[in-house]
């Protein structure tokens, strides 16, 4: 403060700087909803990234160019759906050549040349030329895709080349491919990245498997999945997850060679043959056709049978049963058979934060189809019931250095603390138990029996 003529005044401050950015807002109301615009309905979107990874040798270049050539010439799609509006095409790849690969593959499949363009390279004023990198130059695509004009598919191959940086690192992943989605959105086209699958993730949650960063799925709003039969030219195509659309479902098909016509004479190529829809998820799927087989030449003990004795004397939870199947050399798709085959209950309970279910043999008092020859326990691992070493051999006896019958029989004593042996009254008997001491306590001799040695 200041004293001046007697008067006081207050110092005035300078008018602050204006801030060079704010954050922007928009009322929702303000937002009029759009429904996704597809290409090929539930698989393909406009404006949206998808990933196709898979194993090698199941031909997922070749599947592509053969929904590029559906798309381009106004075909059918693998499922019979008409493709309603074509569009052109721009494919990036790094590992096939576009004369004696490419082309002819595309012209095997019936595409329309004149709506595929091949990137190629990019080019300055002067005329020079420099290979093109989607890690810096996506952002030249804008003006090729204003060019272009009705563009509606962008291929990517392989989509671990757009990232600068660490691919297995999230951040790095996430602001690389940020620009590939941006572009996608602004010209409406569907962007296709092909990938692989990571060594050693057979078995595990598709989606997962997309190999680098989990940034690649959780950006994309759709991952396809293909896999191939061992042994065999069968092939699948399945959705693995998407967050517009279902995620079940899947095609089948096979790659067949063709022989093209050029002016030069003819040239071998390979185009896909699509087969017959499937239903199930990614993971039933590809468990079908990847499945070698293995684990059921080592044991021909029914795994219905294995099923039954495990939930025999009262209900168990899923993961549990599960866990014990697996255990004992079954598969994913073993266990679903054997569940359908015995008509396995399921009940839930919980709230939407811990919901639980449980299986449990059918109530209705008939008997199951499947009835053990013997009172046995289910085997232990490595350990079949038909066959010479196994435990309904000659002698009926076990055969192993475990004296001990198989743990399961001992973790139905700790789930009777759960569930009442009456098993008509499951849905009773959980809602009585939730919250319960017993439970908790139930739950933790649960885990010390997951790790003892007789499993």
């Amino acid at each position: 403060m200041t004293q001046r003529d007697n008067i006081m005044t207050m110092p005035t401050r300078p008018p602050a700087k204006p801030a060079l950015w704010k954050v922007k807002t928009v009322c929702a109301a303000d937002i009029e909803p759009v429904a996704i615009r597809w290409l090929w309905p539930d698989w393909l979107a406009k404006g949206k990234l998808h990933i196709l990874a898979g194993a090698g040798g199941t031909g997922k270049t070749t599947l592509l160019l053969g929904l590029i050539a559906t798309l381009t010439s106004g075909g059918r799609w693998p499922d019979g759906s008409p493709c309603t509006e074509p569009g052109n095409a721009l494919i990036w790849s790094s590992e096939d050549d576009p004369a004696d690969t490419l082309i002819p593959r595309l012209a095997a499949a019936g595409a329309d040349l004149r709506r595929v363009h091949i990137i190629q390279g990019r080019i300055n004023a002067q005329g020079e030329h420099d290979p093109f990198d989607p890690a810096n130059d996506m952002e030249l695509l804008r003006a090729t895709a204003d060019e272009l004009g009705g563009l509606a598919l962008l291929m990517l191959d392989p989509i671990v080349s757009a990232v600068k940086g660490d691919m297995h690192k999230a951040n790095d992943v996430r602001r690389a491919l940020q620009g590939v989605v941006d572009l996608a959105e602004a010209y409406g086209c569907a962007v296709v990245g092909i990938s692989h699958f990571a060594k050693g993730t057979a078995g595990g949650s598709p989606a997962e498997r997309v190999v680098g960063s989990q940034a690649f799925s959780a950006l994309a709003r759709t991952v396809l999945v293909a896999a191939k039969q061992e042994n065999s030219d069968q092939r699948v195509l399945a959705r693995a997850k998407s967050n517009i659309g279902t995620d079940e479902g899947g095609v089948s098909y096979t790659i067949e060679p063709v022989t093209i016509q050029t002016k030069r004479g003819p040239i071998d190529a390979t185009c896909v043959a699509w087969g017959e829809i499937i239903a199930g998820s990614a993971r039933e799927i590809l468990g079908d056709v990847e499945e070698t087989g293995e684990q059921e030449e080592r044991d021909y003990d029914d795994p219905g049978d294995c099923l039954y004795r495990i939930l025999r004397d009262n209900p168990l939870e899923s993961n549990e049963a599960k866990s014990l199947m697996r255990r004992n050399g079954y598969t994913e798709k073993q266990i679903r058979r054997a569940r359908e085959k015995l008509s396995v209950v399921v009940a839930r309970t919980g709230n939407k934060r811990d919901v639980k279910s449980y299986w449990s043999l059918p109530q209705d008092g008939s008997k199951s189809p499947l009835v053990p020859s013997d009172a046995h326990s289910c085997p232990a691992l490595g350990m079949g019931t038909s066959r010479e070493n196994g435990h309904e051999s000659e002698n009926m006896a076990r055969v192993g250095t475990d004296p001990q019958p198989f743990a399961g029989a001992e973790k139905s004593k700790v789930l009777t603390k759960v569930l009442s042996p009456a098993d008509e009254r499951l849905r009773e008997n959980v809602s009585a138990f939730e919250g319960d001491e017993h439970l908790r306590e139930a739950g933790g001799e649960a885990e010390e029996f997951q790790d003892a040695e007789d499993l």
